[in-house]
């Protein structure tokens, strides 16, 4: 049955939410057909796609009217709830989801990488960076082989070398400090409980597994994920973490010191830096200096369907915010700045003008975004990239064939001192989107980038089973430190600094009233950014439910090829694509969209959630 419900004062059709337990959400979830289990990371262009495509189950779209968690597993939703019907804030439920996700969802987020939050109070917006920093021995030809070319990609990744310092239990504990409610033990007790109990192994955990080798080679990480045979754990297995748990409970009782410093620092390190192919750099001055930052979040006007928005996103070393701002600037110079979605899909003269303004905007990325402690803006301010003026410029180079090269731009004459970043892969993440009661939300994207990081997964004692799994944030940054003239490359490695990310925590509000509007966000590596600007531009632009929106195909372009989900358009786009010069590429495109909208029901505001039917996602609440 479906519902007409009011979203910022148009009509859209979503499904009324449908009440399901727990178990029946974690079983009902698609198996993998022989067919997915097959598909492992599909390369476009030069870029590898961030997780395997594990099938789709269609979502039912979800109302609430008093608060709301997404997140991309049932286990870590329901954690989310619970701690808000306790009487908790959204920065509370976050850090309850997140813990639990380090356990149900260790392939892609953990307290062994970082994170993005977004936060807003009802008055002001924060951006807490939990970004992941290289250690202080790290020098920019990290991941250069002795002949001076750069690592294959997989041999940087597996081992201590591409370690950095986790940030996100740091910055959760910095963002509880000013807006928690409940205790900060109090946070962990779900995925303790669970971590001790077990919870069910899923469909996209088990195929995941399936699909992967090098995490075989991790003796703690073998002994806990695979059977005897090598075989991965059945989906339904219950699987327990005991050493997680004792983790959880030392972060419980003493905050991120217990990660930073003591028996599980030494642990860390000593896995880092033991490895036998591949060793790290990081050391335990590296995890006891940590820290994370708070930073002004990066926003920009932006019309819709004739609605003043001011659209909320987070700053360097993130280039989402920027990318969809100039993406979304772009489109609104151009003819198709009004066009309607045609048979429910966006046509071919809208995905050319998307395109072509998507590699404008990455041509940008590619030369200037990078840690802002390391790397000055253009123009002095990152905001120069979103001017109306250098937008008006830009939007010219837009026609109706493809650019035969995209370039950067030079926003306010700005004079180039960098090397353009060579392409290469960025991979997984998680996202969560959060309303409590109390007027606060949040929206925080977590990593521990490729699919289980760095396939290392630290225990402090062997006697337990389990641990968690660390990071490999350290291969977002350049492989290559300078071109061949010398130039630098802004995003290459430098001791401390925060590698360049794609998450792109998104927070929208009428810029009339600054009332919220939505939170939103999604994984997907370096297609992050569109996977986000989809929704953004479903739910604003074209007046789809937030779950209508995220059931869009996927498509868009790094700079290469267009891409388009497979089996999703039909063979006239790619044939109208095509005579306008693009190669395209018709790939699986496995997003992990989470987002939350206000609107109105039969005269009282209430919450619209939608959960991306490529992953496991839920969106609850009361």
């Amino acid at each position: 049955m479906t519902e007409r419900t009011k979203i910022l004062g148009r009509t859209a059709t979503h499904p009324w939410p449908v009440v399901l337990t727990l178990a029946l959400l974690l079983t009902a979830c698609s198996a993998p057909t022989a067919r997915d289990a097959a598909e492992v990371p599909a390369p476009i262009g030069p870029v590898v796609q961030p997780e395997a495509a594990t099938g789709a189950t269609p979502k039912p779209g979800w109302t609430l009217r008093q608060h709301a968690v997404a997140a991309a597993n049932p286990l870590a939703t329901e954690a989310g709830v619970h701690i808000l019907r306790a009487g908790g804030s959204a920065v509370d439920a976050a850090i309850a989801v997140q813990m639990v996700l380090t356990l149900v969802e260790p392939q892609s987020s953990g307290i062994g990488g970082g994170a993005f939050l977004l936060h807003h109070d009802g008055q002001r917006v924060q951006a807490f960076d939990g970004r992941e920093t290289a250690p202080a021995a790290a020098t920019e030809k990290l991941f250069l082989a002795d002949d001076g070319q750069p690592l294959p990609f997989l041999q940087a990744v597996v081992g201590g070398r591409s370690v950095g310092v986790p940030g996100t239990v740091a910055m959760l504990a910095l963002a509880h400090r000013q807006h928690g409610r409940l205790p900060w033990a109090r946070l962990f007790d779900p995925a303790i409980r669970l971590a001790d109990q077990g919870f069910p192994v899923s469909p996209r955990l088990h195929t995941l597994l399936q699909a992967e080798s090098a995490l075989k080679q991790d003796p703690v990480a073998a002994a806990y994920f695979y059977q005897h045979d090598g075989q991965p754990h059945p989906v339904g297995h219950v699987l327990r973490n005991p050493e997680l748990a004792q983790v959880l409970r030392l972060l419980a009782a003493t905050g991120p010191l217990a990660l930073h410093e003591g028996s599980v620092a030494r642990a860390l390190v000593a896995k880092v830096q033991q490895h036998p192919t591949n060793p790290g750099q990081l050391g335990l001055d590296d995890l006891k200096t940590y820290r994370p930052k708070e930073r002004d979040a990066l926003c920009f006007d932006h019309t819709a369907a004739q609605t003043a928005l001011r659209i909320c996103g987070f700053p360097p070393p993130s280039s989402g915010a920027i990318a969809i701002g100039q993406i979304l600037g772009l489109l609104a110079r151009t003819p198709q700045a009004d066009a309607a979605l045609s048979g429910g899909l966006p046509g071919p003269d809208w995905l050319h003008t998307y395109a072509e303004a998507s590699r404008l905007a990455f041509a940008d990325r590619a030369l200037y975004l990078a840690d802002p402690d390391f790397v000055a803006p253009p123009a002095g301010r990152w905001g120069s990239l979103l001017d109306a003026r250098y937008l008006d410029e830009r939007a010219r180079l837009i026609g109706p064939v493809r650019l035969p090269q995209a370039p950067a731009g030079q926003p306010g004459g700005s004079a180039v001192a960098w090397a353009p970043m060579p392409e290469q892969a960025e991979y997984g993440t998680s996202h969560i989107s959060i309303v409590d009661r109390f007027g606060n939300a949040l929206a925080m994207t977590s990593t521990i980038e490729a699919g289980f990081g760095a396939r290392l997964m630290v225990s402090t004692d062997p006697s337990r089973p389990g641990g968690f799994l660390l990071n490999n944030e350290l291969t977002d940054f350049s492989f290559t430190p300078a071109d061949a003239q010398g130039r630098p490359v802004a995003n290459r490695v430098e001791p401390g600094k925060r590698p360049r990310s794609s998450m792109s925590p998104t927070l929208v509000f009428d810029r009339d009233s600054g009332q919220l509007l939505m939170s939103a966000g999604s994984p997907g590596g370096a297609l992050i950014i569109h996977f986000t600007a989809k929704t953004l531009l479903g739910a604003l632009q074209w007046g789809l439910s937030p779950q209508a929106a995220i059931d869009l195909p996927n498509f868009g372009s790094l700079g290469g090829p267009v891409m388009l989900e497979a089996g999703r358009f039909p063979a006239a786009t790619v044939q109208a694509l095509q005579q306008r010069g693009h190669t395209v590429s018709e790939t699986p495109m496995p997003s992990g969209l989470q987002a939350v909208q206000r609107g109105v029901n039969d005269g009282q505001p209430v919450w619209l959630g939608g959960a991306d039917p490529r992953r496991e996602g839920i969106v609850a609440g009361d």
